[in-house]
């Protein structure tokens, strides 16, 4: 009856509703990428749908939170993103803080909202809530409570927490380090990049001649979303291909694809990282702006 009368029943009914249409869209569109089926516009709008639904439930569950009283008074109280010398500023000073207690900084990788450790929630308490949100996070504080803090690492190191004298900010999870490759696919545009820390050593990259979607109808439509769909498959066979062969002629400490996220399944087992971009253009410019983007780092003030 209380859940009734601040509205919290009817949220968690649309949430649930939500939430299995959700589910039944992936689905759906997984089964069509497998199937390989002539329906490539329904997915497309399918995958879409997917994207729109999460970010209702994501507001949905914040009005949910708010409604039950969790989160009535917690809100990030800075939200920025850094990259480049701006962002290098940030980490070095955070590395410069040392504590004289041994177990004095606490330092820990987020997964996701379901995996927060004992240790972050007991230190943050209701604001714990701030940390699910900001998940997958690297997260920082002092036993002071000067320093509290996430940020969105773009290599996701494996979970851990630990309080310590320091705080643990590798490198590799917010720079570009080593020799990797960096890769751009969409379904008509692919470009690859090796790179030796953040410069760029090698290239590589095409476009392909794709139509463009249409939703006419009728036997027409079928015959023209086969056609288009075998231009996919020849782009991304040869996209594949290429991130391979750059993968196996360079020693590299790592291969990073980002790009469409319909397509990126193609690639997937050729990659240690992947993750969605929307970057377009002409291959090299592509490359770039995706490269830029992925090593944007979110810090969440807590």
């Amino acid at each position: 009856m209380i859940d009734r009368l601040l509205g919290r029943a009817e949220l968690k009914e649309r949430i649930e509703e939500l939430e299995e249409e959700k589910r039944h869209l992936e689905r759906r569109a997984e089964a069509e990428e497998e199937r390989r089926s002539d329906a490539v516009a329904d997915r497309q709008r399918a995958e879409e749908r997917v994207n729109e639904l999460e970010h209702r439930i994501e507001s949905l569950e914040e009005r949910l939170e708010r409604a039950e009283g969790t989160e009535a008074s917690v809100e990030f109280r800075r939200v920025s993103d850094l990259r480049g010398p701006k962002l290098t500023d940030a980490l070095d000073r955070f590395r410069a803080v040392e504590s004289d207690d041994p177990e004095g900084l606490l330092t820990a990788f987020v997964p996701d909202a379901d995996s927060v450790p004992a240790t972050v929630a007991d230190w943050f308490g209701e604001r714990a809530a701030l940390v699910r949100r900001a998940a997958p996070a690297v997260v920082l504080a002092d036993d002071t409570g000067a320093v509290s803090v996430a940020l969105t690492p773009p290599i996701a190191p494996d979970p851990f927490d630990r309080w310590s004298d320091r705080f643990r900010l590798d490198e590799s999870w917010f720079r570009p380090t080593g020799r990797f490759a960096f890769a751009l696919v969409r379904s008509d545009t692919f470009a690859v990049g090796t790179y030796e820390g953040a410069e760029r050593v090698a290239f590589e990259g095409f476009t392909s001649d794709v139509k463009e979607a249409h939703s006419k109808g009728g036997f027409s439509q079928g015959r023209f979303e086969r056609r288009r769909e075998g231009q996919i498959d020849d782009h991304l066979d040869r996209a594949a291909e290429t991130l391979s062969e750059v993968a196996d002629a360079n020693d590299l400490d790592r291969v990073i694809a980002v790009g469409e996220r319909s397509v990126l399944g193609r690639v997937r087992d050729r990659a240690d990282v992947t993750d969605v971009s929307d970057a377009t253009g002409k291959p090299e410019a592509a490359l770039d702006d995706a490269f830029r983007d992925f090593w944007r780092v979110r810090v969440r003030a807590i």
